[in-house]
C-alpha cells in the first residue's frame, strides 16, 4: 500500500547509547520519521571508557558523531538538546531550551550515572566513570598525581600522591585498578627521575565478599590473584564511610590519597520522574514485559533506564541487553504500523560476562564455559573490536592494543587542561 500523502508516524528517541542506536538502525520503515535527542553530539562505546581514563586509548577511538552515523538516513533528525520532562497527556517531550517535540511513540534510552548512596558530596573527590568528560577528568588526576609527586620534597605527602584508590570491584573497578597498576609499575618508571612510580600504592576496595560478583567464585578468585600479582591491594568486605580531598575512611581507618575513583554503583536517569512512573531503588522505570510503561503503550523505556524482570531476576544493565531491547522495540513499532500482531514478550539472551585484568589477562564466562588468562584477553579484545563502529576505529584500537601488548607503553598521556598543576 502506498504511503504517499500520509503523515509520518513520529518516533522520538531520547538517548544515543547502545539501545537508542540499535532501535534506529533496525527501524527502517517508509511510514516513520525519527527524532533522536541527546545532550552530547557523540555515541560512546562505554565498555572501553576505562581505557581512555587510564591512558590506553584516545577519546576519538571510542566515540563517534551522531550526525555522521545517520547521514544517509533522511528520515532521521538529530538534535543536540537536553530533555527535562515529558507531558504524557499532550504527548510532547520538553526540552531545556523551552522547545517541545510532539511524538506518536516515545522511546527513553537515557542511560545512568554513578550513584553515591546518599553521599553526593563525595563526587567532587571521587569522580565516577560514565562519560568522556569523566574519563578525561580521571586521566588528568592520575597523571597530575605523578607530576606533583615528582615535585614534592615531603616523602609522606609524596606517598599520598602516589596512592590511588578505586572504590567498587565490579568490572569497571577491576579494569581501572589493573590498568593504573600497569601504568605505575611498567609504563612510567623510566620517565621520572626523583620518584619511583613502582612504589605507587593501588587499592581496590569492595564492600562485598569478593571482586567481580557477577562471575563464578573460581574466576573471581583468579581475578583477585591476578590483580595482586600486578601490585593491586584488594580489600573486600570494606565499607567506605567518608571521602575527602585528603583521602577516605573505611570504618575508623583513614587512607591518605589524593586520587580516588568511584566505581561502586549507578543511578538511572530521571526518566521515572518525567513520566511519574514507578521506579526501583536505582531509579529505573519498572516496565511491562513488552518494555512499555504501565498504562501507556506508546512509551517504551530501554537500557539502563528500564527495570524488566526475567526468570525472577532483573535484566542486567549491559550493552548487549540494551541492544537487544532496542531491536525488540523496533520490531514492535514496525508490527504496529503494519497492523500485524505484537511479538512475544521481550526475552534477554545472555551473551556472557567478560572483564580484563591489566594488559595481558582477562576472564570470560558464558554458561558453563569459562576461560582465563592471555587467551581470554585476546578473545575479549576481538569481541570488543567487532562491536566498534567503523573500520578506522577498529584498526586504531587494534593497533593501540597490539603496541601496548608488545611494548608495554601507553601513549594517550596528554594533559590538556589549563592550570593543571594547581591544587584542586
Amino acid at each position: 500500500m502506498s504511503n504517499e500523502g500520509r503523515v509520518p508516524h513520529k518516533v522520538v528517541v531520547v538517548g544515543a547509547g547502545f539501545g537508542g542506536l540499535q532501535l534506529i538502525h533496525d527501524l527502517k520503515h517508509p511510514g516513520v520519521s525519527i527524532t533522536l535527542v541527546d545532550r552530547r553530539n557523540h555515541h560512546l562505546f562505554q565498555p572501553l571508557l576505562y581505557q581512555v581514563a587510564t591512558t590506553v586509548l584516545a577519546t576519538s577511538e571510542i566515540a563517534w558523531p551522531i550526525r555522521h552515523l545517520f547521514r544517509d538516513r533522511d528520515e532521521v533528525e538529530t538534535l543536540l538538546a537536553e530533555v527535562v520532562g515529558v507531558d504524557r497527556h499532550a504527548r510532547i517531550v520538553k526540552l531545556k531550551n523551552g522547545a517541545s517535540l510532539p511524538y506518536d511513540t516515545l522511546v527513553l534510552a537515557t542511560g545512568s550515572r554513578h550513584a553515591y548512596f546518599g553521599h553526593d558530596d563525595w563526587e567532587a573527590h571521587a569522580p565516577g566513570l560514565k562519560t568522556l568528560e569523566d574519563a578525561t577528568t580521571i586521566r588528568r588526576r592520575v597523571l597530575i598525581a605523578f607530576e606533583r609527586a615528582e615535585l614534592e620534597p615531603d616523602p609522606e605527602i609524596r606517598q599520598t600522591l602516589l596512592t590511588f584508590v578505586v572504590i567498587g570491584a565490579g568490572a569497571t573497578g577491576v579494569e581501572l585498578a589493573g590498568m593504573i597498576a600497569e601504568l605505575a609499575h611498567h609504563t612510567l618508571p623510566r620517565e621520572f627521575r626523583k620518584i619511583d612510580t613502582r612504589k605507587s600504592r593501588i587499592l581496590l576496595i569492595e564492600g562485598g565478599p569478593r571482586v567481580l560478583p557477577a562471575f563464578s567464585p573460581t574466576l573471581s578468585d583468579y581475578a583477585k590473584q591476578a590483580l595482586q600479582d600486578l601490585g593491586v591491594e584488594v580489600l573486600v568486605n570494606s565499607q567506605v564511610t567518608d571521602t575527602g580531598a585528603e583521602g577516605l575512611k573505611i570504618g575508623d581507618t583513614t587512607i591518605a590519597s589524593r586520587t580516588i575513583i568511584w566505581a561502586a554503583g549507578v543511578q538511572a536517569s530521571p526518566a521515572a520522574r518525567w513520566l511519574d512512573a514507578k521506579a526501583d531503588r536505582a531509579g529505573r522505570v519498572v516496565v511491562q514485559p513488552n518494555l512499555t510503561v504501565p498504562g501507556d503503550e506508546d512509551i517504551f523505556v530501554i537500557g539502563d533506564t528500564a527495570m524488566v524482570e526475567q526468570d525472577g531476576k532483573a535484566v542486567p544493565g549491559l550493552a548487549p541487553a540494551a541492544k537487544q531491547q532496542g531491536a525488540y522495540v523496533a520490531k514492535v513499532i514496525r508490527r504496529r504500523l503494519e497492523g500485524k500482531p505484537a511479538p512475544a514478550a521481550f526475552k534477554y539472551r545472555h551473551q556472557g560476562n567478560l572483564a580484563t585484568i591489566g594488559r595481558r589477562a582477562a576472564i570470560i564466562e558464558y554458561g558453563k564455559f569459562r576461560l582465563r588468562g592471555s587467551l581470554a584477553w585476546w578473545l575479549w579484545g576481538i569481541a570488543h573490536i567487532y562491536f566498534l563502529i567503523g573500520t578506522r576505529s577498529r584498526f586504531a584500537v587494534a593497533w593501540s592494543w597490539l603496541w601496548i601488548y608488545l611494548s608495554g607503553l601507553q601513549s594517550a598521556r596528554l594533559i590538556t587542561q589549563r592550570e593543571t598543576m594547581r591544587e584542586d
